[in-house]
């Protein structure tokens, strides 16, 4: 007989997850605390993190839960790699990868390091971290990485070049996210089959349309109108972070990989979203974006 999901223990598991002091993150850093995780949160805001921490620390009481925060700033590559090191400095394992941050496109930007602010937030990011903490996954008896993508992939695609992407007159905040969810998938996919003959899994999700602050600020007036539009049939943060926390704990994924998941279960994902040679062009481009190999 399968065991709730809300029975299971993470009691002895490491976690590592990013946008923890967002409305998605945090019912997930919640829930998962109160199954007895050892959380490392990471977020851009230090005084944020330290109220996450608190709730955290008051929601695991009873589980044994407990937890620290990181700072980085996952839109510039350097502040990820110094997370990566400094992860590894605290850790000599990790169970579970939580690739969670994500931000929706407002205004055309271009950091600093030269990326798009989505394409660099909701896909350079993650491509970077987890494979500089491949390591500490491998050392943990059953690793995890579990990456949140968006029915909004059926919409993206992938485009080849640098300079295309970074266009200011081809942008539009919705494609560029549209776009990052998408390569969220293919990463995923491309990662399982790399990780195949590993005791790594490695799967995507789409949380449901929660209702967070995903489009506040300075974002275009359709955005903010479709957003709106579909308040009706949104989810809570609570709810959206079940199959997240499902997929962290549950033993009855323990070995599937290469999945995209929705509402707990294997859901369809788009066909070009399952193209293997689609995969491995991305994994590619990051590569050469990234100088990650």
């Amino acid at each position: 007989m399968a065991v709730p999901a809300s029975e299971v223990s993470m009691r002895g598991k490491t976690v590592l997850l990013t946008g923890a002091t967002g409305g998605l993150g945090t019912a997930t850093a919640l829930a998962l605390a109160r199954r007895g995780a050892h959380l490392l949160l990471v977020g851009r805001n230090q005084l944020k993190l330290e109220a996450l921490l608190a709730q955290v620390q008051q929601a695991g009481a009873t589980m044994g839960g407990s937890a620290e925060i990181l700072v980085a700033d996952l839109s510039l590559l350097a502040q990820v790699q110094e997370l990566a090191e400094e992860v590894t400095r605290r850790h000599s394992q990790l169970d579970v990868l939580i690739n969670n941050a994500g931000i929706m496109g407002g205004p055309h930007t271009i950091t600093s390091e030269g990326h798009e602010l989505s394409w660099v937030t909701n896909h350079l990011a993650p491509f970077v971290l987890t494979n500089l903490l491949l390591p500490l996954l491998l050392a943990a008896p059953q690793g995890r990485i579990i990456n949140v993508a968006s029915e909004a992939h059926w919409l993206g695609q992938i485009e080849a070049s640098r300079e295309v992407r970074n266009a200011r007159g081809r942008y539009s905040g919705i494609t560029a996210y549209c776009d990052s969810k998408l390569a969220n998938i293919l990463f995923t996919n491309e990662l399982a089959h790399r990780l195949d003959l590993t005791a790594i899994t490695a799967n995507s999700l789409h949380p449901g349309v929660v209702n967070t602050d995903l489009v506040n600020g300075e974002k275009p007036p359709l955005m903010r109108a479709l957003w709106w539009l579909a308040k009706p049939i949104m989810v809570t943060p609570e709810r959206g972070a079940r199959t997240t926390v499902y997929l962290a704990s549950s033993p009855e994924v323990a070995r599937v990989s290469g999945r995209y998941f929705k509402n707990s279960r294997p859901g369809r994902c788009a066909e070009r979203a399952s193209n293997r040679a689609e995969a491995n062009r991305l994994w590619r481009i990051s590569a050469e974006e990234t100088g990650i190999e």
